[in-house]
């Protein structure tokens, strides 16, 4: 039997004290009678809190084996049941490669519940936003500290570009669980529009310490702080970003995939805008070699890139790449040909 590296955290509301009272007893009396105290956290007083009424797991990291792994999620997913809101994340992780992975949220009868999962569901289709909303106010009627509720119609606010509403559904979220990246991440969507990028790194910033780089949204926050840096000026610091986004290997199923290319030619620009030509060129020709992009970056940008930074590092070959952006109609590489001639 091997030990592998397990995180958890997450937090559950419970709408009232008969509710959590009974999620908290029956954690324990599982814990003893179905699992022989084979779990992560040995009393239930390790995660229920009974000031706020909530089971709280800020953020564990540690060892375990994986039925000890196993039990603890189904344990925690057996409580999720009691409460009314929340989601608790758990990973099983082995030199870095996910094993198991549980996202753990209420999905009961209770009409708060399944309001919100059907708001949810509608919210991922670009066509149903309305109906989106609609559910989700209901869900928030039903139970008026449904911070998942407020965080996702504010990301539905923002498809519909209604950023007022957006913003102040973002902040409700915050107000009652500050541990959620997503709100955080909505609200930096939101200046990005408006042009405030520096209010926008702030709340990447903010993304980036209340997620973990096991998630997607940590290196989507990561690319979109790179993103406000360079737009701003302040190449180093989206030279950080874009270093370790360019570094890290996605799974095509990862929404941070098809951005890749994207990534490297920011960090190649970045190198670039700070004369460091030399480290620019390895970055531009990894960026044209990289397939299956969802990005809109012409292709002859980066080889205008690559030639001039070729150019400038006093390396040869810099007139094929120049060459190769005029034909696909960069002006600017044929502006560089005639001034070299």
């Amino acid at each position: 039997m091997s030990l592998y590296r397990v995180i958890i955290q997450g937090r559950l509301d419970f709408s009232t004290h008969r509710s959590y009272d009974k999620a908290k007893k029956m954690y324990q009396y599982r814990l003893e009678n179905y699992f022989k105290s084979d779990s992560l956290f040995k009393e239930a007083d390790e995660v229920f809190n009974d000031e706020e009424r909530t089971l709280d797991i800020p953020r564990f990291v540690g060892q375990a084996f994986e039925k000890t792994f196993k039990n603890t999620v189904s344990l925690l997913d057996y409580c999720a049941q009691f409460a009314m809101m929340g989601v608790v994340k758990a990973w099983q992780t082995d030199s870095g490669k996910v094993l198991n992975y549980a996202d753990i949220e209420p999905k009961s009868d209770k009409v708060a519940v399944q309001l919100y999962q059907k708001g949810k569901k509608l919210s991922k289709e670009d066509d149903m936003q309305q109906e989106a909303f609609a559910q989700l106010t209901k869900a928030i009627e039903k139970y008026d500290q449904h911070a998942q509720a407020y965080e996702r119609r504010g990301n539905v606010n923002l498809k519909l570009k209604k950023y007022a509403d957006a913003i102040r559904d973002f902040k409700k979220t915050i107000s009652i669980d500050p541990s959620n990246p997503f709100a955080y991440f909505g609200l930096a969507k939101v200046h990005i529009l408006k042009g405030d990028f520096a209010e926008a790194v702030d709340q990447l910033e903010l993304v980036c310490k209340k997620s973990l780089a096991l998630q997607p949204i940590y290196w989507k926050a990561r690319r979109l702080k790179a993103d406000c840096h360079f737009k701003v000026e302040e190449y180093e610091k989206a030279e950080f970003d874009l270093r370790l986004f360019t570094k890290r290997n996605f799974k095509e199923d990862d929404p941070n995939y098809g951005w890749k290319r994207h990534a490297l030619y920011f960090y190649g620009r970045v190198l670039f805008e700070q004369e460091k030509f030399a480290e620019a060129i390895p970055i531009f020709q990894e960026a044209i070699d990289t397939k299956d992009c969802i990005d809109t970056i012409p292709q002859e940008d980066i080889y205008f890139h690559l030639g001039s930074s070729k150019k400038n590092a006093g390396k040869n070959g810099y007139v094929s790449d120049l060459k190769k952006a005029s034909e696909m109609g960069s002006k600017f590489a044929v502006a560089a040909l005639s001034g070299s001639k």
